[in-house]
Parts: C-alpha cells; sequence; structure tokens
C-alpha cells in the first residue's frame, strides 16, 4: 500500500525520504480528498492486465508509453530531473504507473504544505489538473513507469505561479467543494 507523510523543510538532496518531525502521515483518504487517485496493481503482468484495462476503460486513458529514468537510459537526464522537480501543474491529469524502481510525487495540500508520496513498483497514481505537485526520483536512482493520457500527450508543465490557468481555478474550486 502507498505510503504518504508531510514533509520536512530541509532543502538538502530531495532523493531523501524528508519526513517531518514528529511524523505526520497521510492516507489514502486525505489524499483523494485533494483528487488525488491511487491503485495497487501487478506489474509483473501490465502488459494482459484486465484490472488495468478496466481502468484506462473507466478513465479513458486511450494513449501510453514507458519511460525509464536513470543515468544510462533517459536523455539529458540532469536537466529532465531538475525539470521534474521544479513545482508546477499540467492542464490534465498526469498518470503515473511503477512498473519497476521507486521515486516520489510530491503534491501540495489545501494550506499549501508538501505531501510526499512514495511510489513503488505496481502503485499507479493520478493527479488532477491544476494540483501543483513535482516528482524526483529516491536513493535508488531508478524508475520505470507507464505514462497514460486522455487522448494525445500533452507534457507541457506550468511552473508556479500559474494560478491564472483554468485548470487551476477548476482545482480550487473542487477543493472549496470537498472541503
Amino acid at each position: 500500500m502507498v505510503e504518504a507523510w508531510y514533509m520536512d523543510e530541509a532543502a538538502d538532496d530531495p532523493r531523501l525520504p524528508h519526513r517531518a518531525e514528529p511524523a505526520r502521515p497521510v492516507g489514502l483518504e486525505q489524499l483523494r480528498r485533494l483528487g488525488v487517485l491511487y491503485w495497487k496493481l501487478d506489474a509483473d503482468k501490465y502488459e494482459n492486465d484486465p484490472e488495468l484495462e478496466k481502468i484506462r476503460k473507466e478513465r479513458n486513458y486511450s494513449w501510453m508509453d514507458i519511460i525509464t529514468i536513470c543515468k544510462d537510459k533517459l536523455p539529458n537526464y540532469e536537466e529532465k530531473i531538475k525539470m521534474f522537480f521544479e513545482e508546477h501543474l499540467h492542464l490534465d491529469e498526469e498518470i503515473r504507473y511503477i512498473l519497476d524502481g521507486s521515486g516520489y510525487f510530491d503534491v501540495r495540500d489545501r494550506e499549501d504544505q508538501w505531501i510526499r508520496i512514495s511510489m513503488e513498483k505496481g502503485d499507479m497514481i493520478t493527479l488532477p489538473a491544476g494540483i501543483y505537485h513535482r516528482f524526483t526520483l529516491d536513493e535508488k536512482n531508478y524508475v520505470k513507469a507507464m505514462r497514460l493520457f486522455v487522448g494525445d500527450p500533452v507534457w507541457t508543465p506550468y511552473n508556479r505561479p500559474s494560478d491564472h490557468l483554468e485548470a487551476r481555478t477548476r482545482y480550487l474550486e473542487f477543493l472549496a467543494r470537498t472541503a
């Protein structure tokens, strides 16, 4: 099951866990109230997984590819890692399914505090359009992930501040309705 927690304020290596002291764990229900969805799947059978197919059909995830993030496999690795960790939002959902390895998604809560979501093999997450977030590898420096999209992929990150965008406005309205 996914593990999430509030982060400390340390500015050192982002690949470290950065757990707040005292510990402040975050459960799936709190993540759901932020619009973050989570599934645990069998990554060893992702090519023929009826559960994954069911989710893709229900949520209209029609496009997918697989990305491997490590120094040996990702061109412009250092630049991409910095870009992924820059706080940003997207106009569409961000859907990632971890097929191997591990990493962290960080999302902002209602009070603008960072929540770190530890992702490992078999974890699938959907971040809603308009949520500020970022991604980093953990100390293992390796993740292989399936990227899913509704329709054609759009990779554009909008770095903070992007509060003027309609996706952000809709997300804030969602938060107000679910408060």
